[in-house]
């Protein structure tokens, strides 16, 4: 009896691994159809190097699946029609987070987080390190971006990953960005280019 129910919940596991495998895959392969012009944007922008982070960004923002793959919205006045508006004004917000991280001398996850939190960020860490870390990301987001979006009362919410649940139970302040940006977006550059194929 103990042999089959042991047989069972290796079979449930390798059909739940053998599903994660696919939809990850499915993804992917959704996110690299914007692979040819998120390279000429790149190279527009003179910084075709940031192709894998691009890539990855689309992957943790959207998987590819809405006209804003890379949710650059709230980085511009203008309307976000499709998905190539949404890439070119996309890079251009994380040209200027990665070349402001840059001059101020921070890490360049720092630029990437950035890209979730708005600039100040990078002022924010070059004034506590100079290196973005989840418990400065935390700080930031419960101080100032939650309540420059209205949740003076450090209202909290479940946003369930890996990292998450190793570092804080799995929850983000409500209008507070996303302290795991970062994370995700270098968690999945390893995914895109594992799952490419």
């Amino acid at each position: 009896m103990l042999k089959k129910i042991r047989n069972l919940f290796l079979l449930i596991i390798l059909v739940g691994v053998g599903f994660w495998v696919y939809r990850t895959h499915e993804n992917v392969k959704n996110v690299m159809k914007y692979d040819d012009f998120v390279t000429q944007t790149l190279e527009k922008h003179g910084v075709s190097g940031n192709r894998e982070l691009v890539l990855s960004i689309i992957y943790t923002e959207t998987k590819g699946k809405r006209t804003d793959v890379m949710q650059s919205t709230e980085s511009t006045h203008d309307t976000i029609e499709t998905e190539e508006d949404s890439i070119h004004q996309g890079i251009t917000n994380l040209t200027e987070m990665l070349e402001y991280a840059h001059e101020k001398g921070v890490d360049v996850w720092t630029g990437v987080q950035a890209y979730n939190f708005g600039k100040a960020y990078v002022d924010y860490i070059a004034k506590n390190g100079g290196k973005n870390t989840l418990t400065l990301a935390e700080a930031y987001s419960k101080d100032v971006v939650a309540p420059s979006l209205g949740n003076t009362t450090a209202e909290e919410y479940y946003h369930i990953t890996l990292n998450s649940l190793l570092f804080n139970k799995g929850k983000l302040y409500k209008n507070g960005g996303n302290i795991f940006y970062a994370k995700e977006v270098r968690w999945n550059m390893k995914i895109v280019h594992l799952f490419n194929w």
